[in-house]
């Protein structure tokens, strides 16, 4: 059954937000259109929305796909689909992520994060960050086709495999999935550095992550150091604090890549930068970027959404190009993260980029 959410009051609000926010409220290159806030803990089709933290849209059917990171606590690991125009948001579906032998995930062993369509054949890749606990569980990119079955799962580089001393830390995995080269190139993007590459970000200093471009079967092409801002704030109560990629997204010759900080008691701030690889070092076969001379991809501030006029900013992890809007602009649609919890928000950010 499908789910219409019309926050007509929230939207009006959010456009009014937008036209009167003054000069200082938006890029030369990015701007706010809208915003519309889901229910905290809605029901659809037997599953709690949320977590939801990777978006993306299809042009050439006009649906749209969102995955929760629910790990399979609540209810079975899942992705919707959806219908949006940029004022009525409506549920159409949901599946669950199932296995190999077509099972769903058991609790803990699955961490989604992003979605994307195949722009060949329709089919759904997804990634997961896997498990640095007393198990190690790999990170992973997957395919699923109708109704959820697994199709296919793509090679990762041996660096990005979870081993006792080396590999991604915890909870700083595949946060970034896209398609580039027209389809032909898988890539992707780690949070945070890998334990061998160093220290995660704080406020004295950055750090560096990496990003993948891989062919359809795996093979690496490229992998990338990417230079992680250091943390915008001091916690006040010398709480948690991070900064790391929660999306990535092809754009003509590069790529945007979204950087989202979290500060306990201070708040979340939330930057998308556009960047490119040429003449940055193949790291790939780099052991450690800890102290190695490479030179990282080349990076440029688009937007930071505390600029932008937003009611309030929250987790955001998802991004994807929407439709075109009618004076010719290309949409960016953003999606936030609520991690189930009633003090945060699922809101679905809809910004115009020149």
């Amino acid at each position: 059954m499908a789910k219409k959410i019309v926050p007509a009051g929230l939207l009006a609000v959010a456009l009014l937000v937008a036209a009167a926010a003054p000069a200082a409220a938006k890029t030369d290159e990015v701007a706010l259109v809208g915003e519309l806030t889901l229910p905290h803990a809605m029901e659809f089709d037997g599953t709690t929305v949320g977590g939801l933290s990777g978006i993306d849209y299809n042009p050439r059917t006009g649906e749209w796909v969102l995955i929760s990171d629910d790990r399979s606590d609540r209810q079975p690991a899942r992705f919707y689909t959806a219908r949006f125009d940029g004022g009525e948001f409506e549920l159409t579906a949901t599946l669950p992520l199932l296995r190999p032998d077509g099972t769903t995930y058991p609790k803990g062993t699955v961490d989604p994060e992003d979605v994307r369509w195949d722009p060949w054949s329709g089919t759904i890749w997804w990634t997961s960050e896997g498990e640095r606990a007393a198990q190690l569980i790999d990170p992973s990119i997957s395919s699923v086709g109708a109704g959820g079955h697994f199709s296919n799962e793509l090679p990762l580089p041996a660096n990005l495999r979870m081993e006792p001393t080396a590999g991604p830390k915890q909870n700083e995995v595949l946060e970034g999935l896209t398609f580039a080269a027209g389809g032909s190139r898988v890539v992707t993007a780690m949070e945070g550095p890998l334990l061998q590459d160093g220290e995660s970000p704080t406020v004295e200093h950055g750090a560096l992550s990496r990003i993948t471009v891989q062919s359809r079967s795996g093979w690496v092409q490229g992998q990338y150091a990417y230079p992680l801002d250091p943390v915008f704030a001091e916690s006040p109560t010398g709480g948690f604090a991070n900064n790391g990629v929660s999306a990535l997204l092809a754009d003509r010759d590069g790529y945007l890549v979204m950087e989202r900080s979290f500060v306990t008691g201070v708040g979340n701030s939330i930057r998308i930068y556009r960047i490119t690889t040429r003449g940055a070092t193949d790291v790939q076969h780099v052991s450690s970027l800890q102290d190695a001379k490479v030179r990282p991809v080349r990076k440029e501030l688009v937007a930071d959404l505390a600029d932008l006029g937003l009611s309030t900013i929250d987790n955001v992890e998802g991004m994807t190009w929407g439709p075109r809007l009618p004076d010719g602009r290309r949409s960016l649609v953003l999606v936030s993260d609520d991690n189930f919890a009633p003090n945060q928000t699922t809101q679905i950010i809809t910004l115009s980029v020149r």
